[in-house]
């Protein structure tokens, strides 16, 4: 991975070149970054400088032997930890270690429930188990193949149990020479604090919308228009952006199930909310949390509108159409509720909660909402 290949992000790929440059490498750092922000890939772009043979001014060199492998996440010396789905004895990532490999090569920006779909159909979440410490201090107590350091890359470790955590605190304490542990998290507040404690920070920010919108560009033939409203929505995530995206060919049902939703909550219609989930919810989830997400902009749009901003509005005809009736019910009363009960539902969807039930429980509490 190069950091010319991440999108944005240019004040952290200054910030990691300038530590090795100026030999100020932390030998435990915390890359703090929520989902779609790349910070996965800083890291991956990052262990690959450490070790690269012929390192460049901006970025590795791409043709050592050590980029060579460290491209293809095989290089002996730079290892994962990740979240697994425990099967019989094999509760381990090198269990999994080719599917992972597969996995983010193929997609390099990816969300936590994208890989647990892969790995169990969307039924269960990953945990980072007890085991998973006994292969990093063997794997760390080996002499380094070919690169300068040891490196281990540890994605999520908020999914680590505690008796995980504590093991791997006490590895933080005592780490073997040039070894470089490299923590992607996107809820630092769930570690440990004595964890945090040791380990040096970077928080890395939402993708910047421009950066996102060339980024996309130039992987995905859709319309410049379709392009800017996904990187605005999706609020410098380009996993959001990219879900987006592949659901724009279904706006226009998306659309209809929007109207029909605010029309029955505003009238506090019982049984078109009940019928309406009804038709929703055996959605699937990928579908069901781009219909929010698309929602939660049709509500953006219609609380932008009442300041007559149209340069601030992407919308089709029939969007607008319905969003110049709709706009004077949403205003400040209403509009932050609204979006924050819609983001509450796709985390709850995102973390296969029933959808029969978040969706009901979402529209309910929309009814209510418009008496604000």
């Amino acid at each position: 991975m190069f950091f010319k290949d991440i999108a944005g992000q240019q004040l952290i790929k200054d910030h990691l070149l300038r530590s090795v440059k100026e030999d100020r490498i932390s030998h435990a750092q915390l890359f703090a970054g929520g989902e779609g922000t790349g910070s996965f890939l800083l890291a991956l772009a990052y262990a690959q400088y450490l070790n690269c043979l012929n390192r460049g001014e901006h970025d590795a060199c791409g043709t050592c032997s050590s980029c060579v492998k460290a491209s293809k996440m095989v290089h002996p010396d730079i290892h994962f930890v990740f979240p697994v789905i425990k099967e019989g004895s094999k509760a381990v990532s090198d269990d999994r270690i080719k599917e992972f490999r597969e996995f983010v090569l193929e997609r390099q920006y990816f969300s936590a429930g994208q890989w647990f779909d892969r790995i169990s159909d969307g039924k269960k979440s990953g945990v980072i188990y007890d085991d998973e410490s006994a292969v990093i201090l063997r794997k760390l107590s080996m002499k380094n193949f070919e690169g300068r350091y040891k490196i281990m890359i540890i994605w999520l470790p908020e999914r680590m149990n505690v008796s995980g955590a504590n093991k791997l605190l006490k590895i933080l304490e005592e780490p073997p020479t040039s070894t470089v542990f490299l923590l992607v998290s996107e809820n630092p507040q769930s570690l440990l604090a004595t964890i945090l404690s040791r380990t040096q920070m970077l928080n890395i920010p939402p993708i910047e919308t421009e950066s996102l919108v060339e980024a996309l560009k130039q992987k995905y033939d859709f319309s410049e228009s379709e392009i800017n409203l996904a990187a605005r929505l999706s609020k410098g995530n380009y996993v959001r952006a990219v879900d987006y995206l592949s659901s724009s060919r279904d706006q226009s049902v998306f659309f209809e199930m929007f109207t029909s939703l605010m029309r029955s909550t505003y009238s506090r219609k019982v049984f078109d909310i009940m019928k309406w989930v009804d038709e929703v919810a055996p959605l699937s989830r990928d579908k069901l949390k781009a219909f929010i997400d698309y929602a939660t902009g049709m509500l953006r749009e219609s609380y932008i509108y009442n300041f007559r901003k149209p340069e601030l509005v992407y919308l089709s005809p029939g969007e607008e159409d319905f969003v110049r009736k709709f706009s004077p019910f949403i205003n400040d009363n209403n509009i932050e509720d609204m979006t924050e009960e819609l983001k509450l539902a796709y985390s709850h969807i995102e973390q296969n909660g029933n959808a029969r039930i978040v969706l009901l429980d979402m529209a309910l509490k929309m009814v209510m909402m418009f008496k604000s």
